[in-house]
């Protein structure tokens, strides 16, 4: 069996994580970004989301792996000098025409067990059949808006970006940095991290909305829909739908849509 159903639902041991300003700041020079970010968020609770995908995917179907969807709530900006604790649960797998998701849910505490944040995680298992779809789907984050949109801003993707990335995240999967291997298992080569793309995206929000302070974001989602490469231009076209909340798509290379259905809610300040 490529899927182990029996995991669903079985919350992983948590991990530790303690927070630095050199962590915070190399995370947000690999994303272009200004520390503070929402997407910093996954970083304590990586560990944990690997272990999780592990209980329920097999080694054999784990290389065909994708990042599908994000979606980050924040309750409390991570900062330096805090001590958290994350924990995952596989909380979904979702049969799909052309592969398989596992979805799976973190929660990140600070000592006192306040929450700082939750996560759905989704990967798509590309060509993977699952059992019958079990378990709970994610929040929906579906882009509501038919009116053009209210900002369009575009950054450039650096071609070192995937390796700056790579160091400051710990995420080393070989699509992402070598190009034989991401051809090896279907890709054109090596791909941006999907939560890199997601911290271009809400950058541009925050910019769209003349606001400075990224730990105003309380809740940035996405789903990524194609493949960015190194050197590419990311548009983001943003809507603003007041009282905070705006949808938001990207484009890549040629004009495809690489990130749809994203949503961000800003604090006030």
């Amino acid at each position: 069996m490529s899927f182990d159903a029996s995991a669903i639902g079985r919350a992983g041991e948590e991990q530790e994580y303690e927070v630095t300003d050199d962590a915070l700041r190399a995370y947000a020079e690999a994303t272009d970004d200004v520390p503070g970010g929402p997407v910093f968020a996954i970083l304590p609770a990586w560990d944990a989301v690997a272990r999780a995908s592990r209980s329920v995917a097999s080694d054999e179907v784990r290389p065909q792996v994708v990042h599908y969807e994000q979606d980050v709530f924040v309750h409390r900006p991570l900062a330096g000098g805090m001590r958290v604790r994350s924990s995952a649960t596989p909380v979904a797998l979702l049969g799909r025409p052309n592969g398989t998701s596992l979805i799976t849910r973190t929660a990140t505490r600070m000592e006192d067990g306040t929450l700082a944040n939750e996560q759905y995680v989704a990967g798509f298992f590309r060509g993977a059949e699952a059992p019958p779809s079990v378990g709970e789907r994610p929040p929906d984050h579906r882009l509501s808006s038919d009116e053009p949109p209210s900002a369009e801003i575009s950054y450039r993707i650096a071609e070192d970006q995937t390796v700056r990335y790579a160091a400051a995240s710990g995420d080393r999967f070989a699509i992402h940095l070598d190009d034989d291997f991401a051809r090896s298992v279907g890709l054109p080569g090596r791909i941006v991290h999907g939560l890199c793309t997601m911290a271009f995206t809400g950058r541009a929000v925050l910019e769209a909305a003349g606001v400075d302070d990224p730990e105003r974001i309380s809740r940035l989602a996405v789903r990524f829909s194609a493949p960015v490469f190194p050197d590419d231009t990311l548009t983001t076209l943003i809507w603003d739908l007041g009282e905070g909340a705006y949808t938001f798509e990207a484009t890549g290379r040629d004009g495809v849509t690489v990130v749809e259905d994203g949503r961000a809610e800003l604090r006030d300040a």
